[in-house]
């Protein structure tokens, strides 16, 4: 399997990948949307030889101590079918973080499942004390630097413009 970010050519088939995994069009209208924005930071794709997963990253705007962090949010996660519980988002999500810590990236934040995005490196505890309209239980943050968490008092943590249109959608 080869992991690698995602090209111009490769749009169609995330689209695909993205109708075809989730039970609604919304997360492929809000990857569509990102990109429109130029809110799109990164998306990490896995083929063999058929796109068969994806990771996308989008920018957010973060703040501790009333100073702008550089923050991205994973959304979404897509794995198709056949291809589920055998380590592709988790090769996704690390080769991401690899990335973006690489690129001077420090915190990356996810709404889901703590159970399933803990093994990532994601907790709500560091989430906790952003404001945001996705706080609570669902919300978690993880450093991606090796310093960790900046110290300070947590600000607004807010989400792409078209995360809000997603919801109007809804």
């Amino acid at each position: 399997m080869d992991i690698h970010p995602a090209r111009p050519q490769d749009v169609p088939a995330l689209d695909s990948l993205l109708r075809t995994s989730f039970n609604s069009v919304a997360e492929a209208d809000l990857v569509r949307r990102l990109c429109i924005d130029g809110d799109m930071v990164l998306t990490m794709i896995a083929r063999d030889p058929d796109m068969v997963g994806a990771a996308v990253f989008s920018r957010m705007a973060v703040a501790v101590n009333g100073a702008a962090i550089p923050a991205v949010a994973l959304a979404p996660l897509a794995v198709a079918g056949p291809w589920r519980r055998q380590g592709v988002g988790e090769a996704l999500v690390a080769a991401g973080h690899d990335a973006l810590a690489r690129a001077g990236w420090v915190l990356s934040f996810v709404l889901g499942d703590p159970a399933y995005y803990g093994r990532f490196g994601y907790a709500v505890d560091w989430a906790r004390g952003f404001e945001s309209p996705y706080a609570g239980d669902y919300l978690m943050a993880m450093p991606l630097q090796a310093a960790g968490m900046p110290c300070g008092v947590r600000g607004a943590a807010t989400h792409a413009p078209a995360f809000a249109a997603l919801s109007e959608d809804a």
